[in-house]
């Protein structure tokens, strides 16, 4: 059985790109294999950039906050998504 880890924050907008920084002390070290490829660890955070067509996806942008999974896949989703217009 995986073992499971869920935390909660909010999307950051740096140098014009939206990302997550999940301190590695708080879970982003266990995330971290999950989320290969997608992501790199940049001081004492896990830092995963989310492309444009994810985030309209997603329906999240600066601010507003998400719920990170893994369960052996990393699983992103918006607590409150914005509404399609």
């Amino acid at each position: 059985m995986e073992n499971t880890i869920s935390l909660e924050g909010p999307v950051l907008k740096v140098n014009g790109e939206l990302m997550l920084l999940i301190p590695l002390v708080d879970g982003g070290s266990e995330l971290a294999e999950c989320s290969r490829g997608i992501s790199e660890i940049q001081g004492e955070f896990l830092k995963i950039v989310i492309p444009e067509w994810l985030a309209e996806l997603l329906r999240i942008e600066e601010g507003d906050l998400v719920s990170v999974r893994s369960d052996g896949k990393l699983h992103i989703r918006a607590l409150n998504p914005r509404l399609v217009n």
